[in-house]
C-alpha cells in the first residue's frame, strides 16, 4: 500500500536541486501576471465583472493555473521562466487539468496557514502539502 506522501518514483537529487528558491520566485511571477489578468477584465467590463463574480481573482487563478500547468508546457509561465516543471506524482509525465487547477487552488488556500508551507523542508522530494494532494511533484526542467 503506497502513502500519498510517499513518492511514486525516485527522483534524482539534480532534479530538485534549488526548486525551492525558484518556486518562491515563479510564484511572484504568476501573482503579478493573474492580477495583470484580472485587472483586465475589470477594466474591460467596466468594473461590472466585480458585481457578477466577486472571487475574481480565484477564478482566473484556477484556470490559469489548469490550462498552464496541464499544457504542454507543463508549468506556469513563472514556473517556465525559473526552469521548473510541474509532473504527475504516479507518471512523471504531464498533469491533467484538474489536478493542475486543484493543485493551484490548495496553494492558494495554503497561504491562509503560511506553517503548512514549511512541510517541504521535511519532505525528501521537496513537495509541499498542496502538491500531496493534486498528486504532482515540481522538479527542475
Amino acid at each position: 500500500m503506497s502513502s500519498i506522501f510517499a513518492p511514486a518514483t525516485p527522483v534524482p537529487y539534480t532534479a530538485l536541486s534549488g526548486v525551492r528558491t525558484r518556486r518562491m520566485l515563479a510564484v511572484c511571477v504568476d501573482l503579478c501576471i493573474v492580477g495583470l489578468i484580472v485587472l483586465g477584465i475589470v477594466i474591460a467590463t467596466l468594473g461590472l465583472s466585480l458585481l457578477i463574480l466577486p472571487p475574481l481573482f480565484p477564478v482566473v487563478a484556477f484556470f490559469y493555473n489548469g490550462v498552464s500547468v496541464s499544457g504542454s508546457g507543463m508549468g506556469t509561465p513563472g514556473m517556465r521562466l525559473f526552469d521548473l516543471a510541474v509532473r504527475s506524482q504516479e507518471s512523471g509525465g504531464r498533469v491533467a487539468f484538474l489536478n493542475a487547477a486543484a493543485h493551484g487552488v490548495l496553494f492558494y488556500v495554503s497561504w491562509l496557514f503560511p506553517p503548512v508551507l514549511l512541510i517541504s523542508l521535511f519532505t525528501p522530494d521537496k513537495r509541499c502539502l498542496h502538491d500531496f494532494f493534486a498528486g504532482v511533484i515540481v522538479t527542475r526542467r
